[in-house]
């Protein structure tokens, strides 16, 4: 495994106002006994809501902060105690800060980063090439940095955080504000290193649709706790308990009748069938829809990620 937290724990001193001349000591406990191992070459998410212990949890593993108790180990090191040598081995990308010098040129950081992880010209010139293409910023390379648009800095961003070939890669809200089009293309950028590089990446969000078409694991966190780890496919298994089907009818027709289910929606010839599926098979419903009614085309609709880690929170 690249990286391992075992029972992690962080605790913060905040002082309250208590009365005019008082203020009262309190213990924040922000990660409470996180234990987890992500092994080399993985993709996953790290969710839960504001203060749960994402950013936490990722400053700790950068070395940034240290844990009150516990033992993390990155990329064979402890952070905390080799942290200049551990920077040379990550990449870390905050989708509200930037690690570009705002008014030069994109070339010219990515030119003054070499120097600062000591990357030999070769290796720094290759990956240039390479994440210039893949990132399509050919047009905006001379462009001073405080005169990209926000895609375009955060594709600026994700190359500066990856020339030096490190091993791992934190993302914090990486999509944030983007538009459709950059969002799409910082995706395929991110499958891309991860499989083609092997590049262990860690991905904070709360845009889910970054999580589905990305990550193959999902690990989720509230007050601290690690609450769920597992593929997403498991976890809407487990949570999206219900399922719909989308049926097309040859004509308009009341509200259909099926076993175990509930039609939950009639639009004109469309109706949306709900079903529990731990109750009844989508075989077995969609088996007794076309035995009720002349059907032209039906869909099953696969439970939103974002219903399910709201059910997630729920439940926990």
């Amino acid at each position: 495994m690249i990286i391992s937290l075992e029972h992690v724990t962080k605790e913060f001193v905040l002082y309250k106002r208590a009365g005019r001349l008082r203020r009262e000591r309190l213990q924040v406990r922000a990660v409470d006994d996180v234990s987890l191992s992500v092994d080399a070459g993985e993709l996953i998410g790290y969710i839960g809501p504001n203060g749960a212990g994402k950013s936490t949890t990722i400053k700790m593993l950068t070395g940034i902060l240290v844990p009150s108790s516990g033992s993390i180990t990155v990329a064979g090191v402890d952070p905390q105690r080799r942290r200049v040598e551990l920077a040379r081995r990550i990449g870390v990308v905050f989708g509200q800060r930037t690690q570009l010098w705002w008014d030069l040129p994109l070339r010219d950081s990515f030119e003054l980063l070499r120097h600062v992880y000591r990357v030999d010209a070769v290796t720094h010139a290759r990956n240039l090439a390479s994440f210039i293409e893949l990132l399509d910023m050919g047009s905006f390379l001379d462009t001073p940095v405080r005169q990209l648009s926000l895609g375009q800095r955060m594709r600026g961003d994700l190359c500066a955080a990856l020339l030096h070939d490190p091993a791992i890669l934190y993302l914090d809200e990486p999509t944030i504000g983007l538009d459709v089009v950059s969002k799409s293309r910082v995706r395929e950028f991110l499958a891309s290193i991860n499989a083609s590089r092997g590049v262990t990446v860690v991905l904070t969000t709360h845009d889910l649709s970054d999580v589905e078409r990305l990550c193959s694991r999902l690990v989720v966190i509230d007050h601290g706790r690690v609450i769920h780890d597992g593929t997403v496919a498991e976890i809407k298994s487990r949570f999206g308990e219900y399922r719909t089907i989308v049926v097309d009818l040859e004509e308009e027709a009341p509200p259909l009748v099926v076993p175990g289910c509930e039609t939950v929606r009639v639009d004109g010839v469309r109706q949306w069938v709900r079903f529990r599926g731990a109750d009844v098979s989508a075989a077995s419903v969609v088996a007794a829809i076309a035995e009720s009614a002349r059907v032209r085309d039906l869909t099953i609709e696969e439970p939103d990620i974002e219903d399910v880690v709201t059910r997630i929170y729920t439940d926990t």
